[in-house]
């Protein structure tokens, strides 16, 4: 596993050693070793992501559970995807909203795919999953649930989905990425976020005018249908 050369002179030997311990050989060999890692990461997620061209990818909390209003809506919306668009639904593969995306995509009989990543205290893929990814790093898995979607839809969620949401935004405002539909379900959660756009925009002038639309919030599960089906296919 990528990392172990950096712990080499840790845990057993002394728990205050950091890497300024390790030699410049050691050094050396650990940044090659992780250059390798991530380029084998993005060939690999590239190469798996060619047989799902069309998809849209749900954002959420992985904290929500059965029962949720959030968590059932996120599963009803991915079914009806599923059904009328026939594209993939595609997830971080854990729980919560991203369990829910998935579980709709698969429980209607559509491709249903997770992007998982590992962690200290692993995070369980959810088992509704047609097919799956697992990545060592966090910014190439960002990569892949951003990569080639029509669409992104996004529920509440905490720091790490407002974290997804803006780097998107932030994206789609430099013109990095082409300007693909962001969706905010949930009108209680996302007007905060309105209140705070309007405040950079209005008081303190750290946004342009027209930045707030970058992102849209919907109230049914019709229009986010409408948007994906209206959105323009992602070029490779």
């Amino acid at each position: 596993m990528i990392g172990n050369i950096w712990k080499k002179k840790t845990a057993a030997h002394d728990p205050r050693l950091t890497d300024h311990d390790l030699t410049g050989k050691e050094l050396k060999e650990g940044s090659r070793k992780r250059l390798a890692t991530i380029q084998n990461e993005f060939r690999h997620t590239f190469k798996f992501l060619k047989s799902y061209p069309h998809s849209v990818s749900f954002f959420g909390s992985a904290r929500f559970q059965e029962g949720n209003p959030y968590y059932d809506r996120a599963r009803a919306l991915a079914s009806r995807i599923a059904k009328e668009t026939g594209y993939t639904v595609v997830t971080g593969g854990g729980p919560g909203i991203m369990e829910a995306g998935n579980r709709g995509a698969f429980e209607a009989g559509g491709k249903s795919v997770g992007m998982n990543i590992i962690l200290p205290h692993e995070q369980k893929m959810n088992e509704y999953l047609t097919a799956h990814v697992r990545f060592y790093y966090f910014f190439i898995r960002k990569v892949a649930l951003s990569f080639s979607a029509e669409v992104y839809i996004f529920f509440p969620g905490g720091y790490g989905t407002m974290d997804e949401f803006f780097e998107l935004v932030t994206l789609i405002q430099n013109r990095k990425i082409p300007r693909i539909p962001i969706l905010c379900v949930g009108k209680e959660f996302w007007k905060h976020v309105d209140t705070f756009s309007a405040a950079m925009r209005d008081e303190f002038q750290t946004i342009s005018p027209g930045d707030e639309k970058i992102y849209k919030i919907v109230d049914t599960d019709d229009e986010v249908l409408e948007a994906i089906k209206k959105a323009p296919l992602r070029k490779e």
